[in-house]
């Protein structure tokens, strides 16, 4: 039986064990004060929010995401993180959890949800299903040449 709810205190362990798995998967390398502080923030942020799935009582996928303002639209959620153990994948959690974190963000009063993946992502079958793709949209993040000092603001 899947359930799936707001991660405890009681689920640190399991939690960075899946957060751990998903930051190898990624090849992102994080040291242990960045779990702490992510950790501290999913469970005192009351905009930051992190869920686990539960088959048959055992942490099998975690999912954060958080809630913000847009200046066009009502308030947005942005799911940053969804990982499935790569031993119950194409069961339908990943389905689950992107359906309860909408639930959420809507009751929440933030109705847009939307995220991002890797182009070849293994995940985008599911996420070609459940979303919608904007084609032609790309996403930019900046970033600042660490030799090039500014003092203008």
């Amino acid at each position: 039986m899947l359930e799936i709810n707001l991660l405890s205190e009681s689920d640190r362990a399991c939690w960075e064990l899946l957060a751990r798995g998903k930051d190898t998967y990624f090849e992102v390398e994080r040291s242990d004060d960045d779990y702490e502080r992510t950790w501290r923030r999913l469970l005192d942020d009351e905009k930051i929010r992190g869920i686990a799935a539960r088959l048959d009582g055992k942490i099998v996928g975690i999912a954060h995401y958080l809630f913000h303002v847009s200046v066009w639209y009502s308030g947005r959620c942005y799911l940053a993180d969804l990982f499935v153990d790569a031993e119950v994948r194409r069961r339908g959690i990943a389905t689950a959890m992107v359906e309860w974190v909408a639930r959420d963000a809507k009751e929440h009063g933030f109705p847009g949800l939307y995220w991002n993946t890797l182009e070849d992502a293994p995940a985008r079958a599911l996420y070609d299903k459940v979303g919608k793709f904007h084609k032609g949209l790309i996403l930019y993040t900046y970033r600042r040449d660490a030799n090039q000092t500014s003092t203008q603001h």
